[in-house]
């Protein structure tokens, strides 16, 4: 159960990442020649390269992942529907019970 208590964290620390290894990995292509880039508008496109490719890897490799983090915000969810319509019918009956009261 620790595994999947903290699936929000664990998801995005992961794809950060993959997308800093994929930026790493541009920047060296572009420092090399591999990827002609010049200027501050060539790092731009080697960070939306970057994001481009990481994307995708992400999408694949992170599924389970992105699975855990699902079922753990649902749950979370749920919880506070519960919680919510708990209340509102906490605050009906009250409602209801002035209201008979007031009709007497």
């Amino acid at each position: 159960m620790s595994s999947k208590t903290h699936a929000t964290l664990r998801y995005t620390s992961l794809r950060v990442s993959i997308f800093l290894g994929c930026l790493l990995i541009s920047l060296l292509l572009g420092h090399f020649g591999v990827i002609p880039v010049t200027g501050s508008t060539g790092v731009v496109f080697l960070v939306l390269l970057a994001g481009l490719v990481s994307a995708p890897i992400s999408y694949v490799v992170l599924s389970k992942q992105r699975d855990e983090m699902s079922a753990q915000i649902s749950a979370k969810v749920e919880t506070i529907r519960a919680r919510t319509a708990a209340q509102s019918a906490q605050e009906d009956e009250a409602d209801e019970a002035a209201r008979a009261v007031a009709g007497n």
